[in-house]
């Protein structure tokens, strides 16, 4: 079975994911849960950092897909930071970098929040 994790930490009311291992079909389940969970509790500024995954499948894509509008809808957003240059290639192919902010830093995707609620 593959290796992931995600740690969740909260700055300045925005909740921060460290996803870390392989995201793929077998793990997708454990992220949705997650985005669930930050849902229900009506938590919609969201940053995911990718420093730590090692891999991401379409099923880990398709989480994201999944709930992007729920969250947009709600005033908020999913911000993506800190990817491997292999983990942004599979964003860039699927258009990702269209749909998200994709920062190569999480401060600054945590600024990004900041700045647009002045």
């Amino acid at each position: 079975m593959s290796s992931f994790r995600i740690d969740i930490r909260e700055m300045q009311n925005i909740n921060v994911l460290d996803l870390k291992g392989y995201l793929d079909a077998h793990t997708a389940p454990d992220l949705e849960k997650v985005f669930q969970n930050l849902m229900e509790v009506k938590k919609f500024n969201i940053v995911v950092n990718c420093k730590d995954l090692n891999y991401i499948s379409s099923a880990g894509l398709g989480v994201f897909m999944a709930y992007i509008e729920d969250v947009r809808k709600n005033n908020g957003d999913i911000k993506l930071s800190n990817m491997s240059p292999k983990v942004y290639n599979i964003f860039d192919l699927l258009g990702f970098p269209l749909l998200y902010d994709i920062t190569s830093d999480e401060a600054d995707a945590i600024k990004k929040f900041t700045a647009s609620r002045k």
